[in-house]
């Protein structure tokens, strides 16, 4: 029997999808202009007409069909809600990429719901990552599965393969330097525990290495440093995909500030190296 959060959750992705869609055909119409302008944030990350145009136009959209609906948006804060479904924006995960010119770079939509209106306490219902320049999408819901969508192509059920150890699998991580920057410590001792035992590994990151991860092309994905916005759209991708998504203790969560997706064997090695054992 179908529940209200099921039926409410379905809705919102459906149109999810659709604006997801929208949001990046904006950040092309910039994608390797060579005018385009990059400005820094406080924290020195940097941040595009490309960025805030999107989401700008998400926020539109979503105002449109569910406006008593909360949004946490990496450009714009928090907007309050009443309805307990809150939506997590970036418009670009992986600006850097975006600005060389490399198609790496990704749209992400979350919706959490929580029953007491913080949003510290909501749990991810469903998440899209749509990677525009490529022309790709995978997205999933709670019990609804994950799909994968190239161009005009039919959604195909995306399925992670469970039993490839570490040792012949492909490990994945936005930045090798980030690991130096790990506030906790170890990060850099466990980025080269992980690189002596993996059979390869690349910097094909931000959303798009889980997006990798959840179609079955690379096997992990890590990131020492992550904010809500980040993680919000790939805990349910990776999950419905048959994965396994938690923080570096193993904690199923995207409130964390880090993250760790991968296939069940070579998680449980991934594991032990990230908690030190």
């Amino acid at each position: 029997m179908t529940t209200q959060l099921e039926t409410e959750t379905k809705a919102r992705l459906d149109w999810a999808v659709e604006i997801a869609r929208h949001a990046g055909d904006v950040t092309l119409e910039y994608f390797r202009n060579p005018n385009l302008r990059v400005e820094r944030k406080g924290d020195d990350s940097p941040v595009t007409a490309a960025d805030k145009g999107a989401e700008k136009l998400l926020r539109e959209r979503i105002a449109e069909r569910f406006g008593d609906d909360a949004i946490v948006g990496e450009e714009y804060g928090q907007t309050p809600g009443t309805s307990g479904f809150v939506w997590v924006l970036d418009p670009i995960d992986g600006t850097k990429s975006f600005i060389h010119g490399i198609p790496l770079y990704t749209t992400l939509i979350g919706v959490l719901h929580t029953s007491d209106g913080k949003v510290e306490n909501g749990t991810t219902q469903l998440g899209v990552i749509r990677a525009p320049a490529l022309d790709e999408v995978i997205y999933a819901r709670r019990g609804g599965g994950a799909w994968h969508q190239r161009g005009d192509g039919e959604p195909v059920r995306a399925a992670i393969e469970p039993d490839r150890p570490l040792a012949e699998g492909l490990l994945l991580t936005s930045e090798v330097g980030s690991f130096r920057k790990r506030k906790s410590g170890r990060g850099m001792e466990t980025y080269l525990a992980l690189d002596e035992r993996v059979r390869l590994a690349r910097t094909w990151g931000d959303a798009y290495g889980y997006l990798m991860v959840a179609t079955g092309r690379a096997d992990v994905m890590i990131d020492p440093e992550m904010n809500l916005w980040d993680a919000a759209a790939l805990q349910p991708v990776i999950e419905e995909a048959g994965g396994v998504f938690c923080d570096w203790q193993g904690t199923a969560t995207v409130h964390s500030g880090e993250a760790i997706a991968g296939n069940a064997a070579a998680m449980r090695e991934v594991l032990e190296i990230t908690r030190g054992k």
